[in-house]
């Protein structure tokens, strides 16, 4: 029987009441749009366009650079304006392909013109490729990689993570409510690669208008089930939904593969959709922009490339100057200091709270209650993790399994002396995981 939840998590605050009765809007880029080469995990993508050419919305303007990387397109038609370094919501300087926008929207052909009917398993996979789709749930891994297991035959499950666990964000809610027949579509072709395997739409149970939607759209489809999972965070991380759904587990030395499960969440499952039916390439997404700075929340579809400063204006602009702007959501997003900065195929929301909570925390020392250990999802003991961090022991931090920690914050939400746990911990492992590289 299978697990509805998972050991650990917290219950933050979800402020999801702001913005997930508002419909998807769509909206048109104003300026110049800018699309980073690496939007992916894996190699950046390698333009294959010149300053001053023309092209057209859907027109690939950069190739994958290897088998781990993803495509890039032009989401309007215009005039390649510059390629160079241009900020990202990381902060780092990242090569740009940056087009002058003409407003004639002249679309380019689709990428394809087959019938799903004549589509042999490598089309398909060829097609989900050569759309440039990646996770869109923030990690944007490359699909097609993500759908090609070296033993597709053992893969029992094909999960759409429907939990959007993450507090205030509500983009993949309004998907599911609005496009609830693409996101079942989106699922069918995934099977498809994977004949044994059942389909699973996993949906916190806080949102019972989506599964009610989903369960009706499924009810003549015996291998699609939907699963109603406790509403916990995170629920939605990878190894947590696997759990939750099968009760297998996976750790940091495995992929999803290994246990026979395939993860992608609702806006990925959509877009294949959109590739493999009409051709289209991936070249907007729907992105949340919330908070209590701004003065009309909203869900937006955007064109990739658009800056961040028009989402903002879009809305409404701001009540009041925001103390802190996050790209993501508050667990796991990003505090960004510029909001001149593109729109990705990873950018699912844009948060502007008034006051900076954390900034204003008084840490304090370690009391030894427990809390962090007994909400971390992982089953390990933050505060000790951090010590070692804070440290710089690598060799005690990887005997504590740090490796194993999937950075979702719970730690420090939970820590009454308000330590900054899961930022020493996140540190650690990405300096270890450099080293790594370099090694």
């Amino acid at each position: 029987m299978a697990k509805r939840t998972f050991r650990g998590g917290v219950h933050p605050y979800d402020g999801k009441a702001l913005s997930k009765d508002k419909p998807i809007r769509d909206i048109l880029p104003k300026g110049e749009l800018v699309y980073p080469l690496s939007q992916h995990i894996g190699a950046p993508a390698k333009p294959i366009v010149e300053k001053g050419q023309r092209v057209l919305a859907g027109e690939k303007i950069a190739e994958a650079g290897g088998f781990v990387s993803s495509p890039v397109y032009a989401s309007v038609s215009g005039t390649v304006k510059c390629i160079e370094p241009r900020r990202t919501v990381t902060g780092d300087n990242i090569n740009c392909i940056v087009i002058e926008n003409d407003m004639q929207y002249e679309a380019a052909p689709p990428i394809h013109t087959m019938n799903f009917k004549d589509m042999k398993r490598e089309d398909i996979i060829h097609i989900i490729g050569e759309a440039g789709i990646v996770g869109m749930g923030g990690a944007g891994f490359p699909t097609q990689v993500k759908l090609s297991p070296k033993e597709p035959d053992k893969i029992d499950y094909v999960i759409v993570n429907c939990a959007e666990c993450e507090p205030y964000l509500t983009s993949d809610y309004r998907k599911m409510l609005e496009e609830p027949d693409k996101l079942v579509r989106g699922l069918q072709i995934m099977l498809s690669l994977f004949p044994g395997a059942q389909g699973i739409l996993a949906v916190e149970d806080n949102k019972p208008d989506c599964i009610e939607k989903l369960r009706k759209q499924t009810e003549n489809l015996d291998h699609i089930f939907v699963r109603a999972l406790m509403t916990k965070y995170p629920q939605g991380s990878e190894r947590q939904l696997i759990y939750a759904v099968t009760g297998r587990t996976i750790n940091s030395t495995m992929l999803p593969a290994d246990q026979g499960c395939v993860v992608n969440n609702v806006d990925t499952v959509i877009a294949i959709c959109n590739a493999i039916d009409e051709g289209q390439p991936l070249m907007h997404r729907i992105v949340t922009v919330t908070g209590d700075a701004v003065r009309e929340p909203q869900n937006f579809r955007v064109k990739t490339g658009t800056l961040y400063s028009e989402l903002i204006e879009e809305a409404g602009g701001f009540v009041t100057q925001p103390e802190k702007i996050i790209s993501g959501g508050p667990m796991m997003g990003f505090a960004i200091f510029d909001i001149d900065v593109p729109v990705t195929k990873t950018s699912s929301a844009l948060l502007c709270m008034t006051k900076d909570e954390v900034s204003m925390w008084e840490v304090g020392p370690c009391i030894n209650c427990g809390r962090c250990v007994e909400v971390c999802p992982s089953r390990l003991i933050p505060t000790r993790l951090a010590e070692h961090a804070d440290h710089f022991n690598t060799e005690g931090f990887l005997e504590l399994n740090g490796m194993e920690c999937v950075e979702c914050g719970s730690c420090t939400y939970i820590c009454p002396a308000k330590r900054q746990l899961a930022q020493s911990i996140k540190s650690m492992r990405k300096t270890i995981l450099a080293n790594r590289r370099k090694g």
